[in-house]
C-alpha cells in the first residue's frame, strides 16, 4: 500500500537527506540522484519541491534560520532569567555553529558564488533579531541595566555591525586582530546601551574565544 505524506513532510525529508549528505560529502559532490537515494523518494517528488541543487541549499538555510530565530525567541520570553543571562543565551541561540567549526550551510553561504544567498540570509536577521532582543533591552531599561533612548535603533546597528565584522570577513583578521575586534565590540557595547564597565563581558563566549578584557 503506497503511503501519502504531507507536501510539507516530503519537504522536509528532502532536505534532511540533503543536509545529511553535504555534511557528509560536501555540497559540489552531492548529486540530485544521491539526494533522491538518500530520501527513498522518486525523482518527480523532488523537483516537485525544488528546481535544482541550489534551490535545496537555498531552503535549506531558511530553514535553519527559522530554526534558530524560533529557539531564540523561546529564551528571549522567558523573564525568569536574569537579563544579561537571557541575552547572552538568547544570542547563543542565534549562532549557528555552536561547536565553532562552521557548518556546511556557512561555508556554503561564504562561497562567492552564493553572495545572493549570503546577502539574503544577512537581511533576514537583520529584520528578524532587533524584534526579538527588544523585549531584553526593555527590561534592563526597566531595571536600570541599561540607558538608551535608541533601544531599537542600537540593536539594528549592533546585529549590521556583527554580521559585516565577524561574519563576512573574521577569517581574515589574525587572532591578534579579532581579539582587538571583539574588545572594541564590547568597550562600544556598554556606551551604546548606557551599561555600566564590564556588563558586557560574558559577550567573548559568543566568539568562542576568551578576549581578556582585563587585561
Amino acid at each position: 500500500m503506497r503511503i501519502i505524506k504531507n507536501a510539507d513532510v516530503r519537504r522536509n525529508e528532502i532536505l534532511d537527506a540533503a543536509e545529511a549528505l553535504f555534511n557528509l560529502i560536501g555540497f559540489d559532490a552531492t548529486t540530485i540522484s544521491a539526494i533522491i537515494l538518500k530520501a527513498g523518494i522518486a525523482r518527480g517528488t523532488v523537483y516537485y519541491h525544488f528546481k535544482s541543487k541550489e534551490d535545496v541549499l537555498d531552503a535549506l538555510i531558511e530553514r535553519h534560520c527559522q530554526r534558530l530565530l524560533s529557539e531564540a525567541k523561546e529564551i528571549a520570553a522567558n523573564s525568569s532569567l536574569p537579563v544579561m543571562e537571557r541575552l547572552i543565551q538568547t544570542l547563543m541561540a542565534m549562532n549557528g555553529d555552536k561547536e565553532g567549526a562552521p557548518s556546511v550551510i556557512t561555508q556554503q553561504m561564504h562561497r562567492p558564488q552564493n553572495a545572493l544567498m549570503h546577502q539574503k540570509t544577512h537581511q533576514t536577521m537583520l529584520e528578524a533579531i532587533p524584534p526579538i532582543l527588544m523585549g531584553i533591552i526593555e527590561d534592563g531599561i526597566k531595571e536600570g541595566l541599561f540607558h538608551t533612548p535608541y533601544p531599537y535603533e542600537s540593536l539594528e546597528m549592533i546585529v549590521a555591525h556583527v554580521n559585516t565584522v565577524f561574519d563576512d570577513y573574521a577569517e581574515k583578521l589574525t587572532e591578534k586582530e579579532l581579539l582587538s575586534r571583539i574588545r572594541a565590540f564590547i568597550f562600544n557595547l556598554e556606551r551604546i546601551f548606557g551599561a555600566a564597565p564590564g556588563s558586557f563581558d560574558s559577550v567573548a563566549v559568543l566568539f568562542h574565544t576568551d578576549c581578556g578584557v582585563d587585561e
